[in-house]
C-alpha cells in the first residue's frame, strides 16, 4: 500500500502545492519523495512509500536506464510480473514488480500493457519523449485513484480525494474531484506548458472477462463443462491459486479478510528476497490470523494452514478475533481455531470504543454511506491494533466474496436467477464505492497493504461464467455453491461451513445488544426529530432518512463540505422494502444464536 500523487500544468508554486500530498502520508510511512519532471517545471510527482517489494530500489517515481523518458508512479502489486518478464525476455534493473509496466508499455503500448497485468494497481505513467500521460486502475478498483481535471488542462491525481482538496487552481469555483473508473485507462496529450488534454478513455478489462493471455497462470487440473463435481473442483483450484499468488512480498505479510462482518488476519515473516512461486520451499514463516469465524475468512485461514503444513513450516498459526465476549463471530472463531489447531487470541471490542472512533473513520473513508461506516469501525480498530502490536504490513482481505457468490441475505428474495446474476455483477462493479473502499481506507489509515484473493480475475470470471441457476441461494442458504465446493473436506468445521451470514458488522458485538443497537442509542441522543425533518433542505443530494444517516452526514460535511457526490447513492438491499441496510432489520434474517 502506497500513496501516489501528481500534478501536470500547475499555475501555482509546486513547493506549496506539494504540501497537499502530506495528507496521504499514512499510506506510506516508510519514505516520501517529491520530484519535479525534467523539462516541465510545472509538473511533479509525489510518493509515500510502504516498502513491500525490493526495499532497496523500490522508491518512486520509478525510472530505469533503458527508458530515461518514462516516469512511473504506481500503487499495487503485479502478481504475474515474473511470468511476463520471462515470457518476453525483459531485462530488469530492479526487483520491483511495477517495472514490468515500463517494459510492456515500451514494447506494446498502453492498451495491451494494461490488459496483460494480473494484479491490483493504480498508475500514473509519463512518456516525456512523446509527451503523453497515462493513468489507469485495476478491474475492481482495489487500488484507489482520484482525478481533478480543469477546463484549462490542469491535471491533479492522488490515491485519496483528501490529497486534492486544497490544490490551488485558476478556477473561481472548487474543481470537481472524482474517482477514476476501475478497469479503465485514460491517455492525455502533454503540452509544453505542462497542461494536458484527454484524448482517450477506454475500458481494458471487466469482471466478466476471463484472461486469455499466456501471461496468466496456466493451472493444471481444471475441468470443462458444468457438471457439479467438475465445477466444485475448479472452484477449489482457482481459489487456492488466488490466495497463493498473493503471497508476493519481502516484508512480513498479514491477511485481514473482511466482508461486512467477516475479518481475517494471517501474518508470516519472510527471510530474504523471494518470489511467490518458490518461497514456500525454503522460508521460515510465522502466521498470525485475525478472523471472526465467518465462512470466507475461515476458508482462507484453513487454506493457508493447509499450505503451511504441506511445506512443514516451523511456526504455529496465531489467530485473532475481535468482538464482545458473547459475540457470534468470536464464538465461531474459537471453533475454527480449535479445528485448525491455531494459537488463538481475542481482541475485545466495545460499542463505546467504536463510537469514539466514528469521526476519524469517516475522515479516512471519505464517505457517508451508512453500512460502509458501520462495517468500517471494527476493521479500522483491528488494523490499528495490528500496526501497533505486530510488525505485519501486508493484509489479505475477503472483499468481493459476498458480491461474487451472492452472499448477501437479500439474494434469497431475488425474483429470478437472472436477476440475481445481474445484481451480483452490479455489486462487483460498485465495490470501489463501498466494500473495497472500506477495506482500503481502514487498512491504509494505519500503513497496511490490502490484498483480495476473492477478486482474482480468473476466479471471478470463472464463477460468473457458471449457469445462473447454480449460483443462487439454495435450501435457505446463501453462497450455497461455494459451501458445496468445500463440503466433506473437513477444511473447516461443518457448522462454520454452513453457518448463515451474520448481519453486516453486527456479528462482532453481543447478541444481547449489537453494535447496530448501541450506535442507534448514541445517535438518538445526538440528533433530534426537528433536525431530521429539515434533512431534505439541508442535504438535498442523497438526503438522509434516518437519524443515523443525518448524524454521519453532519460529520462528513464538516470535513468535506460540498463533496456529497463522492457517495453517489447509499448501499441498500434490493427486492425488499428496506429502510436500513442492516440485515437485522429484514424479516428474512435469522441469526445463528446457537453457534
Amino acid at each position: 500500500m502506497c500513496g501516489i500523487w501528481a500534478l501536470f500544468g500547475s499555475d501555482e508554486c509546486l513547493a506549496v502545492q506539494c504540501t497537499n500530498a502530506m495528507k496521504i502520508a499514512h499510506r506510506g510511512p516508510d519514505a516520501f519523495r517529491f520530484e519535479n519532471v525534467n523539462g516541465f517545471t510545472n509538473c511533479c510527482f509525489g510518493f509515500h512509500r510502504l516498502a513491500i517489494v525490493d526495499q532497496l530500489y523500490g522508491m518512486q517515481p520509478l525510472r530505469v536506464k533503458k527508458f530515461p523518458y518514462l516516469w512511473l508512479c504506481y500503487n499495487g502489486e503485479i502478481y504475474n510480473h515474473i511470468r511476463l518478464k520471462n515470457q518476453f525476455e525483459f531485462e530488469y534493473q530492479t526487483k520491483v514488480d511495477g517495472e514490468i509496466l515500463l517494459h510492456l508499455y515500451d514494447r506494446f503500448g498502453i492498451k495491451k500493457m494494461a490488459s496483460l497485468l494480473d494484479g491490483v494497481f493504480s498508475f500514473i505513467l509519463l512518456d516525456t519523449a512523446n509527451r503523453k500521460v497515462f493513468i489507469g486502475r485495476d478491474t475492481y478498483g482495489v487500488r484507489p485513484l482520484f482525478r481533478l481535471l480543469t477546463d484549462n488542462g490542469f491535471l491533479a491525481l492522488c490515491s485519496e480525494a483528501k490529497g486534492l482538496l486544497e490544490i490551488k487552481t485558476s478556477m473561481s469555483t472548487p474543481a470537481k474531484i472524482t474517482p477514476f473508473p476501475p478497469g479503465h485507462f485514460e491517455a492525455f496529450d502533454l503540452k509544453l506548458t505542462g497542461k494536458v488534454q484527454s484524448v482517450q478513455m477506454e475500458r481494458f478489462h471487466c469482471c466478466t472477462e476471463e484472461p486469455k493471455h499466456a501471461a496468466y497462470n496456466n493451472l493444471e487440473g481444471l475441468g470443462t463443462g458444468f457438471e457439479l463435481e467438475t465445477v466444485k473442483s475448479n472452484i477449489r483450484i482457482l481459489f487456492e491459486d488466488a490466495v497463493k499468488k498473493r503471497l508476493m512480498a519481502h516484508r512480513r505479510i498479514g491477511c485481514l479478510l473482511s466482508g461486512a462482518c467477516d475479518h481475517l488476519v494471517l501474518c508470516f515473516d519472510f527471510n530474504g528476497l523471494v518470489n511467490l512461486i518458490y518461497f514456500m520451499f525454503s522460508l521460515s514463516i510465522m502466521f498470525f490470523c485475525f478472523f471472526p469465524g465467518g465462512l470466507d475468512s475461515s476458508l482462507v485461514a484453513a487454506s493457508l494452514v493447509k499450505l503451511a503444513n504441506e511445506e512443514l513450516l516451523p511456526y504455529p498459526i496465531q489467530t485473532f478475533s475481535i468482538g464482545a465476549e458473547d459475540s457470534p463471530d468470536v464464538a465461531a472463531a474459537r471453533k475454527v481455531a480449535a479445528h485448525i489447531g491455531s494459537e488463538h487470541h481475542e481482541v475485545n471490542f466495545t460499542p463505546e470504543e467504536g463510537i469514539r472512533a466514528l469521526e476519524e473513520v469517516i475522515v479516512h473513508l471519505e464517505s457517508y454511506d451508512i453500512t460502509t461506516l458501520r462495517a468500517s469501525v471494527g476493521m479500522y480498530l483491528i488494523s490499528k491494533y495490528i500496526r501497533e502490536k505486530t510488525d505485519s504490513v501486508v493484509i489479505f482481505s475477503g472483499e468481493g466474496s459476498d458480491e461474487l457468490t451472492q452472499g448477501y441475505i437479500y439474494f434469497h428474495k431475488a425474483p429470478s436467477p437472472k436477476a440475481a446474476a445481474e445484481d451480483s455483477v452490479r455489486l462487483l462493479k460498485e465495490l470501489y464505492l463501498f466494500d473495497v473502499l472500506r477495506a482500503d481506507r481502514t487498512t491504509a489509515a494505519h500503513g497496511l497493504e490490502l490484498r483480495v484473493p476473492f477478486l482474482d480475475h480468473r476466479f471471478t470470471a470463472y464463477y460468473l461464467s457458471l449457469p445462473e441457476e447454480m449460483r443462487v441461494p439454495k435450501d435457505g442458504v446463501e453462497k450455497h455453491l461455494l459451501r458445496e465446493a468445500f463440503k466433506g473436506l473437513k477444511l473447516i468445521p461443518d457448522e462454520i461451513l454452513w453457518r448463515r451470514k451474520e448481519a453486516f458488522s453486527d456479528g462482532m458485538t453481543s447478541m444481547k445488544k449489537s453494535w447496530y443497537s448501541s450506535l442507534q442509542e448514541h445517535i438518538e441522543s445526538e440528533v433530534n426529530d426537528s433536525e431530521l425533518e429539515k434533512a431534505n433542505t439541508r442535504f438535498p443530494f442523497n438526503p438522509p432518512t434516518t437519524k443515523e444517516g443525518f448524524f454521519i452526514r453532519q460529520i462528513f460535511e464538516k470535513h468535506y463540505p460540498d463533496r456529497c457526490e463522492w457517495t453517489p447513492h447509499y448501499w441498500m438491499p434490493r427486492w425488499i422494502k428496506a429502510t436500513d441496510p442492516s440485515a437485522r432489520t429484514l424479516s428474512i434474517y435469522k441469526p445463528d444464536k446457537d453457534q
